[in-house]
């Protein structure tokens, strides 16, 4: 298995930018894709962002796509999700996930069960 840990969120003004990182450890970080889901308060968790396995197949949720950029580096271990031009709306629980059936494909999902280790989460909010 794989254990997460997000870092970066921080109190940020609207219109600003963020970069958070996703450190794992454990079995090998090339053989999960990766995404990025956040939770604001009294709201369910949705996805983010996704990545797979080589970093070269992304997805965006359409509430984010073209602000925010998700990104890995294998070699280190990390995943990153950098917020430009945040909005109050971003305000949420970051969460990293790892999801292990997809390794050699391109295919990304967006459904939270799909992925089995989770971290933490990481606090982002966006003052107006």
């Amino acid at each position: 298995q794989v254990q997460l840990v997000e870092s970066g969120g921080r109190l940020v003004q609207a219109g600003g930018s963020l970069r958070l990182s996703c450190a794992a450890s454990g079995r090998t970080f090339s053989g999960y894709s990766m995404g990025w889901f956040r939770q604001a308060p009294g709201e369910e968790r949705e996805f983010v962002a996704a990545i797979n396995w080589s970093g070269g197949s992304t997805y965006y949720a359409d509430s984010v796509k073209g602000r925010f950029t998700i990104s890995r580096n294998n070699a280190k271990s990390r995943m990153y999700l950098q917020m430009n031009s945040l909005k109050p709306e971003d305000t949420a629980v970051y969460y990293c996930a790892a999801e292990p059936r997809n390794f050699g494909t391109s295919r990304l999902t967006t459904e939270q069960y799909e992925y089995d280790y989770w971290g933490q989460g990481t606090q982002v909010t966006v003052s107006s």
